[in-house]
């Protein structure tokens, strides 16, 4: 690939998933929840009430088409179902293979994390017991993603297509702080377009679902939170050889280290700035698990944050 390097971020509402986002190489800091009223309480146990519903509804229902009627055991239910995705001819480059992840605690309530192999992570919902629990709970709610994502809608077509780069048009006014030339909005068929680099990610993952979208989609959010992008676009690097470069890149360790050395660096200049950027994503990615959403992004900037805190001494959080 060229050393000349810049991409363009789909627009943040057509991407697929939770949390706020930070412009690119600068903390998050503020932004965090507002103190909850009693208003908000009672809305917020009735969200959680029809999100419960909802879930045992799809895994019930789940159970009754495959199994028969009974209790489901959600954690076979959902390894079975992406084997039989991929004995389908479903292309997933990392395997069938569904990833749990558990929070390290001594005390309830636990919580665990669930990586499927597209690429999208859920997390337990529910305010969980026992770890046995949080994993049905993490497994609950990527199952019910994982038969939703199945519907026609989910599908990247042209006709989805078609509607993702109209909505991206729409939204063309509240994407300006990308920190990329944007051109004209219109272009969506040029490449050399915010829009019609979007335009390009989507042709090439025509066929696939969102979910399995989805891990390209967290790359390119990472890209722009951590200044990637920005510096791209100085060395003069086209969208399309960007996108087509990435589109082949795992989200792996050496992409996670090289991103936490860029905020090590970044905290020797502005002491704090990593300590404040934990704490932002940490309070998106709790947001995103209660609310029962796809939390692949503030996940993996958490776990950058982590790693950047491990690597610095003495500790940016130490008193």
């Amino acid at each position: 690939m060229s050393s000349r390097m810049q991409a363009a971020r789909p627009p943040p509402s057509l991407v697929h998933g939770g949390g706020g986002k930070s412009k690119g190489g600068a903390a998050g800091g503020g932004g965090g929840p507002r103190p909850p009223s009693a208003s908000s309480g009672v809305h917020d146990q009735r969200a959680k009430t029809i999100l419960k519903e909802a879930v045992d509804a799809v895994v019930n229902s789940f159970a009754k088409h495959t199994q028969g009627y009974g209790r489901v055991n959600v954690v076979e239910a959902l390894q079975e179902f992406w084997q039989m995705k991929a004995q389908r001819g479903a292309e997933l480059k990392n395997g069938a293979l569904v990833i749990y992840e558990s929070v390290p605690s001594s005390s309830p309530p636990y919580v665990c994390y669930v990586t499927l192999p597209g690429g999208s992570c859920f997390g337990s919902f529910q305010n969980c017991p026992t770890k046995a629990e949080a994993r049905r709970s993490a497994a609950k709610i990527a199952l019910m993603n994982s038969v939703f994502n199945e519907h026609p809608s989910r599908r990247i077509s042209d006709e989805f297509i078609e509607k993702a780069v109209a909505d991206a048009r729409a939204q063309f006014k509240h994407v300006a702080d990308l920190s990329l030339p944007q051109g004209d909005p219109d272009e969506a068929d040029n490449p050399s377009t915010g829009i019609g680099a979007f335009r390009f990610m989507l042709e090439t993952n025509k066929g696939r679902t969102m979910l399995e979208f989805q891990e390209l989609m967290t790359v390119f959010q990472l890209l722009h939170w951590n200044g990637s992008l920005k510096a791209m676009r100085e060395r003069q690097c086209s969208r399309q050889e960007v996108v087509a470069h990435y589109s082949h890149r795992a989200l792996d360790d050496d992409m996670r280290s090289q991103m936490a050395l860029d905020w090590i660096a970044r905290e020797q200049e502005n002491p704090g700035v990593i300590s404040r950027e934990l704490g932002q994503s940490e309070r998106e990615l709790e947001a995103a698990r209660l609310a029962g959403r796809e939390l692949r992004f503030p996940k993996e900037k958490k776990d950058i944050m982590m790693l950047a805190c491990s690597q610095l001494s003495p500790s940016p959080l130490d008193p």
